[in-house]
This record gives structure tokens, C-alpha cells and sequence, in this order.
């Protein structure tokens, strides 16, 4: 009984030491997951299990997005995650999204996992007009995005329409031509053809390389008025703070890079940005919530820190990550290397087998045609014995008439004739029947010359026959596959033509594979300027190419910017913040 009583009692203190929890769905770009987090769990503890669950070690590009008020709002880490102005209805929603972009993606992003939550979010935005692409540039990503899907173009899969239901390109640049859909994907096609040979976060690392140059790129806006009340935007970005016209989102008027800014700080709705130069005045302008100014500063501060952290030896943690990086390029790049030649080898193991089996298909209508020759042959043989058969009974026929035709002679020639008129006429039937029996002599020696002829032809008929057998015999012993040169590789083993056993191969990174392996990639990067140069040159092509096809009165107002900034040569965004530095120091006057 006091057994019983003990361990309710125990069970019952278990129970009330199980901590509260409460349910919260986190939503990437590609996935939705559940957990359940404890009352107590700050923003840090759920943030680090999403990374953990993920797989992610680049955490400080991302974080956990939520909406108050139709304002924009991201979980702190050291704040507990029901503090926060979140909906109390479970599930608890975030959206985990990149807060940060990389200056430059290829050399930022080590880890794949990174790479491809960065590509389906800009790809996202750039589909949803929160990036402005132009048409030929919005064709060149379109191909890559297909890439990365598909895998490499085949003519015998990817047949037209293969495309139709996706989304690859922005509704403005759509409604801006008249070009059908047919039309749009043959040039998508034309471009997803030649990215043959790409991995998947390759295809999504050049998506990100031209997605970078865009001017809308990673920037944050805000709606701002200065001192004098106009309306402005204020743009966030990894490389500083940017004022726009409202009406020109592509090209700021005017740029504070990071490191020339000194200060940035905020009381209630009015925010202050001091310049490094003290001769520069400050900057000063106002937010309508003070919500967006706390969002402001926090973008700022995360920017300023990785931009002046890019500027700086990376850290243990980085350079462990980017030597993994290295070493699982290098045996990606090595196992693509082996596939490439066991497709090779079986494409050519199958070419060798299509080979002999055309050739022994060949070898069977030879034998047949050969098979239908005997026959043909012997079929005219015996006709041709047959008719001989026929022409020498007629001979003998003919022969046996002119004996009897002779016979008849000499008992005309022995009959005594009684009178003049009897022997007159007997002399007449004498001259008749020697006239019969040297025609039936002539006959019977003609029937005799065809019937030698006959036999010659009855043996020529046979000596093809022999002939036609032996060309049959010959066919027939002849080996049916061709000598080949013994194969210096081991096939793939699913070949049922070919007794081909595949080896393992082991990888050894030694440092002459690490070696040509750099030099590889130097390589390729001497091919990337040159492909990149090429192009610019086919983006021009297309961009020529549908032009004749715009409709100008659907232009919008980026469009008209764009065209004007690729006019001045002035399109990139590096350009547009290297100029007010170029241009020397000024009183800022907005």
C-alpha cells in the first residue's frame, strides 16, 4: 500500500516538472516545419534549432521574419519568443528568410544549403517585381532556374511545352512584348541548352552572380521625409545607406557607403546618419512609425558589421567551412569527372552495339537475299533440265521419223514400176521424200545442237547453284561482330550486350590532385571572364532580337530608368555608389 502511494506520488511530480510548450510553424522558401518550444525559449533557442534542423551553419545571413500591423518584423535573439507582438494563436508563424545579402555570393556563400535558400528567395522577388529584371536579363536567369530543375536539356525528354506551367519570367516583362508563350520558352530553351554539364548549385550560383548586379539587389526601402518634409526612400543594403526619389527606385541620389559613415542613432520618429568627414553635414530625416526606425537601425547595424567583418581575416569557424567547401568541390568536381566518363564510355558502348547489330541485321538480309538466290537458281535449273529432257525425246522423236522416212525410200526405190507415168511420179515421190528426210535430217541435227545447248546451260545453272552455296556457307562461317580493340576502361555493368564489369574507384586527395585541381579552377576562371564576355554579347542579341516586338505604351516607369541608366552606361549599382565619392566631398543638400 505505502509502495503504491510512493509511486503516484513520483509519477505525479514528474508531471507537474514537465515544462509548458507552446506549438510554432516555421515557413521557408521550400518547406513548412512544427516544433514545440518551451514558455521560456528566447528568440536564440528557436532560431538555432530551425539552423540545426536545416543543416545551416551560415547563420548570420538569416533570421525569423513576422508581421505586426502590416509592418515588417524580425524575432530577436535575446528577447523571449511569446514577448515579442506575435499572434498568441498556435501555431506561433516565422518565416525564415535571409535579413542579410552577401556583396559578392560566390565567394560569401560557402555552404550549398545557403546557396539554395538565397536563390529561392531571389528568384522569388524577381518574379514578384520586388527586383526589377530587365526582359533579356529576366531570359538569361529564366535558363539557369530551368537548369537547376531539370538537370540537363534533352531533346528526347524536354520536348515543347515542357515548360508550360512553369513561372519563369515576371508578368511586366510578359505583358511588355507580343511574344506568346511558345515563343518565350523557345528562347528560355535556346539559353537552358547551352548550361549543359551544370550541377544544380552551379545553375543557382550564376543565377545569383547576375541577380547581384541588379540595382533593387538585397535593398531594403523605407518611406522617409526630410527636414524640409519631401518624400523620400531610404534603401538598406550590404554596402550602405542610399536616399531615392520615390519615383526612381533603380538609381539613389545620393549614397553613404559604410565605412564613411560615423554614426547612426534614432529619437523616437527622427533618424540621424553622421558622416566620417565632419565637413559633410548630418543627415537627418523622419520615419512614420517608430517601429520602422527600430527596423531601420537593426539593418543598419547588422550591414555595418558583416560589411566590416568581409574586410577582416574570416574566422576559424569560416575558414573550417570553406575548406570543407574546397575539399566537397573538389570531390563533387571528381565524381562529375567519373560520371561524365562512364556516360562516355556508355555512350560508346552503345554506338558499338547499335554498330554490330546494324551490321548483323545487315549479315541476315545478305543471307536471306543469298538463301532467295539458291532458290532462285535451282528453280531455273530444273526448268532448264526439264526443257532439255523435252528437247531430246523431240530429237529422238525426229530421228526415228527420218529412219522411218528412209525406210520408206528404199521400199519406193525397190517397187517395180509397170509404166512411164507410174515411174515418173514414183521419181517425183522419190525427189519429195529425199527433199522430207533432208529437211528431218537438218531438223534433227538443230534439236540435237539445242539439246547440247541446253546441257551446257543445265551446267552453268548448276555451277551458279554451287556457286550461290558456297557464297551461303561463307556468310554463314563468317564471325558476326568485327575485331575490336579491347576497351582500356571498365564499362557500366547494366549493358546486357557486353560482359563489362565496372571497378570502384577510390578517391586520394594528394597534393598533385590538389595542385592540378587549382589550376583547374584558375582556369575556369580565365573561362568565366571570357563566357561572361560572351554573354553580355547574346544578352544584346536577345535584347536587339525582341525589341521589334515591345509594346512601348506598357512601359513602366523602372523600365523607362532602366533604359535610361543603360543609355548613360550607368546600369550597375557598384557604379551608381562609386560616383558621389568621384565627385569629391559636398554639403548634402536633399
Amino acid at each position: 500500500m505505502a509502495g503504491a502511494i510512493a509511486s503516484r506520488m513520483s509519477f505525479s511530480s514528474l508531471k507537474r516538472k514537465q515544462p509548458k510548450t507552446f506549438t510554432v510553424r516555421i515557413v521557408t522558401m521550400d518547406a513548412e516545419m512544427e516544433f514545440n518550444c518551451e514558455m521560456k525559449w528566447k528568440g536564440k533557442d528557436l532560431f538555432d534549432l530551425v539552423c540545426r534542423t536545416l543543416g545551416l551553419r551560415e547563420t548570420w545571413f538569416f533570421g525569423l521574419q513576422y508581421t505586426i500591423k502590416d509592418t515588417v518584423a524580425w524575432l530577436k535573439m535575446d528577447k523571449k519568443v511569446l514577448d515579442h507582438d506575435v499572434s498568441k494563436e498556435e501555431p506561433v508563424t516565422f518565416h525564415f528568410l535571409a535579413k542579410f545579402y552577401p556583396e559578392n555570393a560566390e565567394e560569401e556563400l560557402v555552404q550549398e544549403i545557403t546557396q539554395h535558400l538565397f536563390f529561392l528567395q531571389v528568384k522569388k522577388q524577381i518574379l514578384d517585381e520586388k527586383i526589377y529584371c530587365p526582359p533579356e536579363a529576366s531570359v538569361l536567369l529564366a535558363s539557369y532556374a530551368v537548369q537547376a530543375k531539370y538537370g540537363d536539356y534533352d531533346p528526347t525528354v524536354h520536348k515543347r511545352g515542357f515548360l508550360a506551367q512553369e513561372e519563369l519570367l515576371p508578368k511586366r516583362v510578359i505583358n511588355l512584348y507580343q511574344m506568346t508563350p511558345e515563343m518565350w520558352e523557345e528562347r528560355i530553351t535556346a539559353w537552358y541548352a547551352e548550361h549543359r554539364g551544370r550541377a544544380r548549385d552551379e545553375a543557382e550560383m550564376e543565377y545569383l552572380k547576375i541577380a547581384q548586379d541588379l540595382e533593387m539587389y538585397g535593398v531594403n526601402y523605407f518611406a522617409i521625409r526630410n527636414k524640409k518634409g519631401t518624400e523620400l526612400l531610404l534603401g538598406v543594403d550590404a554596402l550602405g545607406l542610399h536616399i531615392y526619389d520615390p519615383e526612381n527606385r533603380l538609381t539613389p541620389k545620393i549614397s553613404f557607403p559604410w565605412n564613411e559613415i560615423r554614426n547612426i542613432s534614432y529619437s523616437d520618429k527622427e533618424f540621424t546618419i553622421k558622416p566620417l568627414d565632419k565637413k559633410i553635414d548630418v543627415f537627418k530625416f523622419n520615419s512614420s512609425k517608430l517601429r520602422v526606425n527600430k527596423l531601420i537601425l537593426q539593418l543598419c547595424i547588422g550591414n555595418h558589421d558583416l560589411f566590416m567583418r568581409r574586410r577582416k581575416a574570416d574566422s576559424l569557424e569560416v575558414q573550417q567551412m570553406k575548406a570543407q567547401a574546397r575539399e566537397e568541390k573538389a570531390r563533387k568536381q571528381m565524381e562529375r569527372q567519373r560520371l561524365a566518363r562512364e556516360k562516355q564510355m556508355r555512350e560508346e558502348a552503345e554506338r558499338t552495339r547499335d554498330e554490330l547489330e546494324r551490321r548483323l541485321l545487315q549479315l541476315k538480309e545478305e543471307a536471306t537475299m543469298a538463301n532467295e538466290a539458291l532458290m532462285r537458281s535451282e528453280e531455273t535449273a530444273d526448268l532448264l533440265a526439264e526443257k532439255a529432257q523435252i528437247t531430246e525425246e523431240e530429237a529422238k522423236l525426229l530421228a526415228q521419223k527420218a529412219a522411218e522416212a528412209e525406210q520408206e525410200m528404199q521400199r519406193i526405190k525397190a517397187t517395180a514400176i509397170r509404166t512411164e507415168e507410174e515411174k515418173r511420179l514414183m521419181e517425183q515421190k522419190v525427189l519429195e521424200a529425199e527433199v522430207l528426210a533432208l529437211k528431218m535430217a537438218e531438223e534433227s541435227e538443230r534439236r540435237a545442237k539445242e539439246a547440247d545447248q541446253l546441257k551446257q546451260d543445265l551446267q552453268e545453272a548448276r555451277e551458279a547453284e554451287r556457286r550461290a552455296k558456297q557464297k551461303l556457307l561463307e556468310i554463314a562461317t563468317k564471325p558476326t561482330y568485327p575485331p575490336m580493340n579491347p576497351i582500356p576502361a571498365p564499362l557500366p555493368p547494366d549493358i546486357p550486350s557486353f560482359n563489362l564489369i565496372g571497378d570502384s574507384l577510390s578517391f586520394d586527395f594528394k597534393d598533385t590532385d590538389m595542385k592540378r585541381l587549382s589550376m583547374e579552377i584558375e582556369k575556369e576562371k580565365v573561362e568565366y571572364m571570357e563566357k561572361s564576355k560572351h554573354l553580355q554579347e547574346q544578352l544584346n542579341e536577345l535584347k536587339t532580337e525582341i525589341e521589334a516586338l515591345k509594346l512601348k505604351e506598357r512601359e513602366t516607369s523602372l523600365d523607362i530608368l532602366h533604359n535610361e541608366n543603360s543609355d548613360r552606361g550607368g546600369s550597375s549599382k557598384h557604379n551608381t555608389i562609386k560616383k558621389p565619392q568621384a565627385q569629391g566631398r559636398r554639403p548634402i543638400c536633399i
